[in-house]
């Protein structure tokens, strides 16, 4: 089943945020703490509480020191080495926990144009960020790995010291960070950290989430309380909704470069693999080109069936399909004697009454050859037959 976690930065996200958010949807803090149990930093424990922000309530969560760091300062090549070697990671955390700082460090080195070797973390190398970083990684392994998607978030406005200085908000890594995502230009302060920018970048596609079934949201309180907006995270957790194959879909694909011996050949391995119907119809296509329209009709349990054929056996580039009713007569056969042999006939009924009546080609044509008659005659023969049985 496809789990899908959609998160909606209202008032912005910072790594803390995350982590209370995954808090907030049912996870245990230990549980968390336990898998950044191995990373060789110094002591540190989460201080999770309740909070509010303009009446949504939800988690906030702090990543409190023993002791503050001196020079909380770390070169890209130090954290990794802290994040491989740490037992207790689980091995996709890590993968994304490294992503993550990598895109923050090649994001740094572009700002200051440096290399990401001559990269020394400032606030991101602290202890906090690093737990920060790590626990978001293990905050989806805990969630069972969702999907992650997230909407454009804010940035924010005006000027904030760092170590380098007073920046302009967003400061250049965050902006760095997102570039080619959507994001929105509002606020006022910090809204989206260059942790949170990081965070989205790497775990998640920014934009539209697909269709899913919500089972529980969760709110990461940030610290601050904005005027204009609640500065909350907020994280949906649910599962996709099963596609629905059962019925009856109409598979097709344009086709231009195709040739007769080709297209024949299609419309026989279709029927092969399931379709109910095979067809093919002219068309006229873009630049005026003449081609033809590849049809078929399959029941919901055979569609993948007769998509895959059409991909492997067509030059086509692509497949549309789409769910179509049918309204179709009772069927049966039966047996009628000619003055050369005995025929089948397929009638359609309803209500038990006949409606149609076909005689089945092979088996005139079979008698036919036998009898050295024409088919024709064999056939208007059989339907006779069929009127005399009433």
């Amino acid at each position: 089943m496809r789990r899908v976690l959609y998160l909606e930065p209202v008032g912005g996200i910072a790594g803390d945020m995350f982590l209370a958010a995954g808090v907030d949807l049912g996870l245990a803090p230990a549980d968390i703490e336990h898998a950044l149990s191995g990373l060789s930093v110094p002591g540190w424990k989460l201080a999770v509480q309740r909070a509010v922000r303009h009446a949504i309530s939800g988690t906030h969560l702090d990543v409190v020191l023993d002791a503050r760091e001196a020079h909380p300062h770390r070169a890209y090549a130090d954290i990794r080495k802290l994040i491989e070697a740490a037992p207790t990671l689980p091995a996709r955390a890590k993968e994304r926990a490294l992503a993550v700082f990598r895109a923050i460090g090649e994001a740094e080195a572009k700002v200051h144009g440096v290399s990401i070797d001559d990269i020394h973390f400032h606030e991101v190398g602290a202890v906090d960020s690093i737990v920060d970083i790590c626990g978001a990684a293990v905050v989806l392994e805990l969630l069972g790995n969702p999907e992650v998607y997230a909407a454009p978030p804010p940035l924010g406005s005006g000027t904030i010291r760092v170590a380098h200085g007073n920046m302009p908000i967003p400061v250049p890594a965050t902006l760095e960070l997102l570039r080619d995502v959507p994001v929105r230009f509002e606020g006022v302060g910090e809204l989206t950290t260059p942790t949170g920018a990081a965070l989205l970048k790497v775990l998640a596609h920014i934009g539209h989430p697909p269709d899913f079934i919500v089972e529980k949201v969760g709110y990461g309180v940030g610290t601050k309380d904005f005027k204009d907006r609640p500065n909350v995270l907020r994280a949906s957790l649910g599962r996709m909704e099963e596609a629905r194959t059962e019925g009856l879909w109409v598979v097709e694909a344009n086709l231009d470069d195709s040739t007769p011996q080709l297209l024949g050949y299609l419309v026989e391995k279709l029927l092969t693999v399931g379709a109910l119907d095979a067809w093919v119809a002219p068309v006229v296509m873009k630049k005026s080109r003449p081609g033809h329209l590849l049809s078929a009709v399959v029941e919901g349990g055979r569609r993948e069936e007769v998509v895959d054929t059409v991909l492997r056996e067509s030059t086509t580039l692509g497949v549309r399909y789409h769910r179509v009713e049918r309204q179709a007569l009772e069927r049966d056969w039966v047996e009628v004697e000619t003055p050369w042999g005995t025929v089948r006939v397929k009638r359609g009924l309803r209500g038990g009454a006949v409606l149609n009546a076909h005689p089945e080609f092979e088996d005139c044509r079979k008698v036919a050859e036998a009898a050295g008659v024409p088919v024709k005659q064999v056939m208007a023969a059989a339907v006779a037959a069929l009127g005399r049985a009433g």
